[in-house]
């Protein structure tokens, strides 16, 4: 039995006409400044990446298109949508946004104040607990839990301002978790590479469970249908991103691994010619 929208459609409309123009001149805004870092930074001649550039719209983008309508208002009745909106702006955006390393970006072309508060903060006790990959696993599948598995999903049901929080929730979260397994901006304190794949395990094994519970035990807000329409789509498209992220990841643990083999080949080959040329100088003349 679907539980009608706690808001009517006119004030919920009427609210998401008011919310959206802030929603995507937020997005503007993050485009914008990006683009404008990219400048400075090659106007001090640094070039950055054509990629980068790419890889950042298309995360904000991805972000703005789960926050305002079509999909914003089809997820207030559909599952499947609101489903749709949490793979676009909890995972999709996310690994695009993190691999656009905004964080170097910044201290790149900020002034030389701003960048040491910035590096500072990185350098906190609670931003390196956040930035932990069990942390951030924690706060993304147990938000994920909490939300679709207790009465919390119910309670934004209609209401234009708690589905935007909603999406931001899944923003962040995602790019917290993302940036801890594969982030490439520079981190204080790097976590081991065992700790990061014992998390990422952790993740999509609680994305996978929680979608297989979904689809067994429907939420009464939806139809039964829709929502195990939605735990199909949660299942499928989640474990391809999830593939993506794990690609990722094998890559950078290779070439991680590939540089410590030169440089250990290095060391070696300097501790053999250091070792040959005091034998040769010990020989008598």
């Amino acid at each position: 039995m679907t539980v009608p929208a706690v808001d009517s459609p006119a004030h919920a409309h009427s609210a998401d006409v008011g919310l959206e123009p802030i929603l995507l001149l937020l997005a503007a805004a993050a485009v914008l400044a990006y683009v404008g870092a990219v400048e400075v930074s090659r106007r001090r001649g640094r070039s950055w990446p054509l990629h980068r550039v790419v890889l950042w719209t298309g995360g904000v983008a991805c972000a703005a298109v789960a926050a305002v309508d079509p999909l914003a208002d089809a997820a207030r009745t559909s599952f499947t949508a609101h489903m749709g909106a949490h793979l676009l702006a909890g995972m999709l955006a996310p690994i695009l946004l993190v691999l656009a390393a905004p964080v170097t970006l910044a201290l790149r072309t900020l002034s030389t104040i701003p960048a040491r508060r910035l590096s500072r903060l990185l350098c906190s006790a609670p931003a390196r607990v956040l930035a932990h990959p069990i942390t951030a696993t924690v706060l993304s599948a147990g938000g994920l839990w909490l939300i679709h598995r207790t009465p919390v999903l119910e309670a934004m049901h209609g209401a234009p301002l708690l589905h935007a929080l909603l999406i931001a929730h899944f923003l962040l979260a995602g790019c917290l978790v993302t940036a801890a397994i594969i982030g490439i901006d520079p981190r204080p304190h790097p976590p081991a590479r065992a700790t990061q794949a014992v998390a990422l395990v952790v993740a999509m094994s609680s994305h996978a469970i929680l979608a297989k519970q979904l689809y067994a035990s429907p939420p009464a807000l939806f139809a039964p249908a829709d929502v195990r329409a939605g735990a199909e789509l949660m299942y499928t498209a989640g474990a391809w991103l999830e593939a993506v992220v794990v690609i990722v990841f094998c890559a950078q643990w290779y070439r991680a691994a590939g540089r410590r083999l030169v440089v250990g080949e290095g060391r070696v080959e300097r501790c053999a010619e250091g070792r040959a040329g005091r034998q040769i100088a010990r020989r008598p003349a």
